[in-house]
């Protein structure tokens, strides 16, 4: 069973980026469930989400202590909530930044897992770029997509035609695209790196 854990701030869109990851899992044949984690649903307060994806029916429906997947919708979040925690030593981080971990004062952190697991794409950036405004969750999962291969960029473009619609939803699912073609780029000159 796949576990993911997608942390970000009220109106970041959190909620849907759980959602949509269950519906594009759905898309390709497997089980999945999706549910938030709620204290203050304030806009900007620290809000979590849960997705698992299975091959077969998923009866949990506690909390994901111990994520595959960590997806960090805002980077402020870093310093201020364990987002780290539980995450297995085999685990992907995706998170939304322009800055690398080390710039993130989670280099330490991160060196302890595997480094062609971990990235970060500027989803605020590609999101205002293509929707003008500053919704990252769609564009997260386009880089997961690419970052993991467990989910086909087709199936999250699914699953963006099944919450929004019309230009909405074609902006979103350019934001995704590119967002995918970032993390491949990252990810090949990450292997170039690694073989020189």
């Amino acid at each position: 069973m796949l576990q993911i854990r997608i942390h970000g701030r009220g109106g970041q869109g959190v909620v849907t980026a759980a959602e949509m990851l269950s519906i594009a899992a759905f898309e390709q044949g497997r089980y999945a469930q999706a549910f938030p984690s709620f204290g203050s649903e304030r806009t900007g307060a620290p809000v979590v989400a849960f997705c698992r994806i299975d091959e077969r029916e998923i009866r949990l429906r506690e909390p994901v202590l111990e994520p595959d997947v960590l997806i960090v919708q805002d980077a402020t979040l870093l310093h201020q909530v364990e987002v780290f925690q539980g995450l297995r030593p085999d685990g992907y981080v995706l998170i939304n930044s322009r800055h690398s971990f080390d710039e993130l004062g989670v280099g330490e952190m991160a060196r302890r897992f595997r480094h062609e697991r971990l990235i970060t794409v500027p989803a605020t950036e590609i999101a205002l770029r293509h929707l003008g405004r500053p919704l990252p969750n769609a564009v997260l999962l386009g880089g997961f997509a690419a970052l993991s291969g467990l989910i086909s960029l087709d199936a999250v473009a699914h699953a963006i035609g099944e919450m929004f619609s019309g230009k909405v939803a074609e902006d979103n699912v350019a934001a995704a695209t590119e967002a995918f073609a970032y993390v491949e780029r990252e990810l090949e000159e990450l292997a170039h790196a690694q073989a020189d």
